[in-house]
């Protein structure tokens, strides 16, 4: 297989990266920085293309003769820092992307995926842990980087290639693991952690699933699934708790002993998110982060299990993973 991979930098691509590499396939790389990917994947035979994905048609010649396209370049800061990012989310999220899948058809790849995010999955009529089928919860569309996905999301399975391209969608839990340079809300959560600058344990709880799992399962679906398909892999249900036990057996930090109720993480929030308007750095906590973890969706993996034999790590062999590299990097001085 020779693939394409954007954001190969990031938390998942470079993760897709390396285990494509493993396989001894071909890669080409769509990177921001050549200097970053030497940086941190120096060690991988890869055709690094320069590029925003915002413009597709600047790397376009770089699809040709790649099999698979793996996506996962995504503006995903409103998330969980403040500000309004509705225009970048809709350019990177949405239409950039159809615009690539448009020119990767064209140009003969025989396989896309998409990665798109669990959060867009609501519950069950019943109540029950939602599947690919599921429609969105109302509270994703409160969310502008959940919004830009369903949107992005509806806008991906309507489309129609003209050749034998076949789209599929992947829908990561909160991802974790090595290579967080970013960082991701993970990681950065991981470094504050490392860095002792967590007040107290807020409540909340969500699937969260290893990065590595997710590059896997994306490199089965891109060999065995078939258009339209959709796959959620979200991992393991846990608590903030569990994510910051699992912490400090791996990294020897104390764990905060605080916990924090729901209001009171809520106002620390506020001021945290003050503070970054002030300073211009990243806030420890948001509210939509506290929003989010404490939304009560809930979903199952089954399907890409059943199909793709997608399988979940200990959330504790991630943590270890996570806290070696970081301790191992800059980032985490």
């Amino acid at each position: 297989m020779k693939a394409f991979v954007t954001g190969a930098t990031g938390l998942l691509g470079n993760n897709l990266v390396r285990q494509i590499h493993a396989r001894g396939d071909d890669i080409v790389g769509l990177v921001r920085s050549k200097e970053k990917a030497q940086r941190l994947l120096g060690d991988i035979a890869a055709d690094w293309v320069v590029g925003d994905v915002r413009a597709p048609e600047g790397f376009a010649s770089a699809l040709k003769g790649c099999d698979a396209v793996f996506h996962t370049a995504a503006y995903f800061r409103e998330y969980f820092q403040p500000g309004d990012h509705q225009k970048a989310l809709e350019e990177t999220n949405v239409e950039a992307t159809l615009g690539l899948m448009r020119l990767a058809d064209a140009r003969g790849v025989r396989s896309f995926v998409h990665t798109s995010s669990s959060g867009t999955i609501g519950l069950k009529s019943d109540g029950s842990p939602g599947d690919e089928d599921s429609p969105p919860s109302p509270f994703a569309f409160e969310n502008l980087y959940m919004k830009s996905k369903v949107e992005g999301d509806a806008k991906i399975r309507a489309f129609v290639p003209e050749h034998s391209m076949a789209v599929i969608e992947i829908l990561p839990g909160w991802m974790w693991g090595p290579g967080d340079a970013g960082p991701t809300s993970a990681g950065r959560l991981a470094l504050d952690f490392l860095a002792r600058k967590l007040p107290g344990v807020p409540p909340g709880e969500i699937e969260v699933v290893d990065a590595r799992d997710v590059a896997t399962t994306m490199i089965v679906a891109a060999e065995r699934a078939t258009h339209g398909a959709r796959y959620l892999v979200a991992g393991r249900r846990m608590t903030l708790s569990e994510i910051f036990a699992a912490l400090q057996q791996a990294s020897g930090v104390p764990a905060p002993r605080l916990r924090i109720p729901y209001a009171a993480a809520m106002a620390v929030a506020v001021v945290s998110e003050a503070w970054s308007r002030l300073t211009g750095k990243p806030a420890t906590v948001t509210r939509m982060g506290i929003r989010t973890i404490n939304a009560q969706q809930r979903v199952t993996s089954q399907r890409a299990e059943r199909d793709l034999g997608a399988t979940f790590r200990p959330f504790s062999e991630t943590a270890a993973a996570v806290v070696e590299w970081y301790r191992g990097n800059p980032l985490a001085a």
